[in-house]
């Protein structure tokens, strides 16, 4: 069991993560999986990437979710695909969708997080998901085989996976081409909303937020930026039609809507949906929302 997890961040820096007691070490048929105590609480690492913390995870989740929510036409029904914790799939019923469809290729680390994380899935739920019983229903399978399979329509698509890298031998890469969100996009119905996780917007490892951006633009008429200032992660939201000042509208939801959200309110939308500077003026991709 290791005491220390060196977590790469980019060519020659990484960030060390002091594990104070680890609570499961164990290589699944995709990944290597920690789940240790940190500074931060109980802590999911995959392949020695921190995906999640007890602390910051809500943060990370309701930028996730939120922004893509209020931006929808409609939440009855939301795909979720990655996102092994749960919480993504727990926030869309609580922004009131009837019907989530969580797809994940790892079954065991998703039954990992829901044995030992404190927050997601409990394993009570987790089971009623599995069996089909809720408003969520699990599915342990590739994304793109279930998009080419199921014949639902979704009003939000979720893609939540650990970041986009260089490695030939990542299958989760191609869920993150422009293929992939295309047909993520022909599943959305009238007014739906595709969101992605877009990577890190700090300029020596923003490469994936670059790409990812330009990639939005390409397919996407309406695109909204998240960057949240309380994480070290943006996130993307795109609308196959044009909505004439997105934000504006988002905001009024905010106001509408059942949930409420811990880390996110009008004056969060106004500001952290711009984009950076350099994604602004150096990718090829969509106007900042309302221009």
């Amino acid at each position: 069991m290791s005491e220390q997890i060196v977590e790469p961040l980019g060519p020659g820096l990484s960030r060390v993560w002091e594990l104070s007691g680890t609570i499961l070490d164990t290589h699944t048929d995709y990944q290597h999986v920690v789940i240790a105590k940190t500074a931060q609480g109980v802590t999911l690492f995959c392949d020695d990437e921190r995906q999640s913390t007890e602390a910051s995870q809500l943060v990370y989740h309701e930028a996730l979710m939120v922004p893509g929510m209020l931006l929808a036409d409609n939440l009855d029904r939301v795909l979720v695909i990655g996102s092994s914790e749960g919480v993504a799939s727990q926030l869309a019923v609580a922004f009131g969708a009837e019907l989530v469809d969580h797809v994940d290729i790892d079954r065991d680390t998703v039954r990992a997080c829901a044995r030992h994380l404190p927050y997601g899935y409990s394993e009570t739920e987790l089971a009623r998901a599995e069996q089909g019983d809720g408003e969520v229903r699990m599915h342990y399978r590739d994304g793109w085989e279930f998009l080419e399979t199921t014949q639902q329509r979704y009003d939000v698509v979720v893609i939540d996976l650990p970041d986009e890298n260089t490695d030939p031998a990542a299958q989760h890469n191609r869920l993150y081409g422009e293929d992939f969100l295309r047909r993520c996009s022909d599943l959305l119905s009238p007014g739906g909303v595709v969101v992605c996780q877009a990577g890190c917007p700090t300029l020596w490892r923003n490469d994936t937020l670059l790409a990812a951006w330009k990639r939005f633009g390409d397919i996407f008429d309406t695109v909204v930026y998240f960057g949240s200032d309380e994480h070290e992660w943006a996130f993307l939201s795109g609308r196959p039609d044009r909505v004439d000042a997105p934000v504006d509208r988002m905001i009024e939801r905010l106001s509408q809507v059942s949930y409420r959200p811990r880390s996110i309110d009008a004056d969060t939308l106004r500001g952290a949906t711009v984009p950076p500077y350099s994604v602004r003026t150096t990718a090829c991709g969509p106007p900042a929302p309302g221009a």
